[in-house]
């Protein structure tokens, strides 16, 4: 099996910070530009150091908030976790991703205190037909990059218009060379392909739409390694717009995702 990417080293500091250096593999390449990797994988790696940051049982990521402050170089980084509010009940992390000397992502994570609600739990999401009765789906091969190599053959869809469609997605590689992968680190780094399933324009586009941040909401870890996404996105009229998914796992919906995108002319 193959990785994304390979751990240099990983400490952590006297003030209670983890460091850890990595190194891409094409694996990880991008859809817009050959050079810079691609905002899933890069998600992925962030939440396999979150895993790995002072873990307590008691608790458990509620949301994700990664902001895309630039190009995502395709070369060795460093991602830094620490605790910027401590609680008891609730503490918000923060992890930084640098390359390149300049920094690329910045995530905020709230960890929650988890208790059994059992008796009040419900949802108002709806479970998407099964990946099992599903046709593969070639779509995704319209990108270019290797991240989307690594899953587009893969996927498998239950609907798909243009700005509207559900199915599901896996990929066969470690989030970390040598490391297991959980449940949570494999789906998280596949959550951003969402933006390029239901593409409102058909190829060649007219207009690039990359998205810069990704907000996650967790009402429930999820389970298993394929990832379902329920997804719309929209085109405001001023150059900005907005792709939305629910999140399922094979036990149904877990959560939802939200990108801003910047909609610009074809250079």
């Amino acid at each position: 099996m193959g990785f994304y990417y390979e751990l240099l080293n990983r400490e952590v500091k006297t003030d209670g910070s983890q460091v850890a250096h990595y190194r891409p593999t094409e694996n990880t390449q991008g859809a817009w530009n050959e050079n810079e990797q691609h905002m899933a994988p890069a998600t992925g790696v962030i939440c396999a150091e979150l895993e790995k940051f002072q873990p307590r049982d008691d608790m458990r990521i509620g949301r994700i908030s990664l902001d895309i402050l630039g190009m995502i170089h395709l070369d060795d980084f460093q991602i830094t976790t620490r605790v910027i509010r401590p609680g008891k009940t609730i503490e918000l992390l923060e992890s930084v991703f640098e390359a390149k000397g300049k920094t690329c992502i910045v995530a905020s994570t709230w960890r929650l205190i988890t208790e059994d609600t059992s008796e009040i739990a419900g949802l108002e999401d709806k479970p998407i037909p099964s990946y099992k009765n599903l046709p593969d789906w070639q779509g995704m091969t319209l990108w270019n990059g290797g991240y989307i190599r690594s899953v587009s053959e893969h996927i498998k869809v239950a609907e798909h218009r243009p700005g509207k469609g559900s199915g599901w997605m896996t990929n066969q590689l470690d989030m970390v060379k040598g490391e297991p992968t959980s449940s949570f680190v494999k789906l998280m780094g596949m959550v951003d392909t969402m933006n390029g399933v239901v593409m409102r324009q058909e190829i060649p586009f007219s207009h690039v739409f990359p998205n810069v941040d990704l907000q996650i909401h967790l009402y429930r870890i999820p389970t298993g390694t394929w990832l379902g996404l329920e997804v719309e996105q929209q085109y405001g009229k001023d150059g900005i717009g907005l792709t939305s998914s629910v999140l399922h796992d094979e036990e149904g919906p877990f959560g939802h995702a939200e990108q801003i995108l910047t909609i610009r002319k074809m250079p």
